[in-house]
């Protein structure tokens, strides 16, 4: 991988929109391609208490959260917690985790991931299984390709049910 020399610009208006469930959305800012594979990032606007993603690890990549506005709720390994805006969240390689929305709250995340791994894939393969076009077991399938790796869902699901 040759370093990248561009700096790299994407005007809100140009980044692609994926619709998910109940108004949420992610907003592709932009991929690994686009940054020599140092990393990707998106824009996850959540509805009131929705969710962000299942459980879930990465095997490669650290991913980040920025709290731009609303209140996030984390489970990160055994650990409920809950991040307000101007919150950061650093989840290292190895550990569960899972995010959405506080119930009662929308949730404006920015996400980093780094290394870069292409990933809007993933993120268009989402939308779809929120407009009911694929399913996700299909997205199963594609774990290793994204390094999305999901773990039980039992304990978010128990969480997000109080």
């Amino acid at each position: 991988m040759s370093p990248n020399t561009k700096a790299t610009v994407v005007h809100s208006e140009s980044a692609e929109r994926v619709a998910l469930s109940a108004g949420s959305a992610f907003h592709l800012l932009v991929d690994a391609s686009g940054t020599g594979g140092a990393l990707g990032a998106n824009r996850l606007v959540l509805a009131e208490g929705a969710d962000g993603a299942r459980p879930h690890v990465h095997k490669l990549s650290t991913e980040m959260f920025s709290v731009l506005d609303g209140i996030a709720e984390f489970l990160l390994g055994d650990e409920l917690i809950t991040v307000g805006r101007g919150g950061l969240v650093v989840v290292p390689p190895g550990l569960p985790h899972a995010f959405g929305a506080a119930a009662g709250s929308t949730a404006d995340l920015l996400v980093v991931m780094t290394p870069g791994i292409e990933r809007f894939g993933y993120f268009r393969h989402l939308g779809r299984i929120a407009a009911g076009t694929d399913s996700f077991g299909n997205l199963t399938a594609e774990q290793e390709r994204y390094d999305v790796h999901f773990t039980d869902a039992e304990k978010w699901q128990a969480a997000r049910a109080r």
